[in-house]
């Protein structure tokens, strides 16, 4: 319906990505 938690994914091409709480980077954060 449109409204905030309908949980919509959005796509989008990153050049980097770091999981903050183990500082994995990369593909591997994913």
């Amino acid at each position: 319906d449109g409204k905030v938690g309908d949980g919509k994914i959005f796509i989008a091409p990153l050049d980097d990505c770091v999981r903050i709480s183990t500082g994995q980077r990369g593909g591997e954060a994913i």
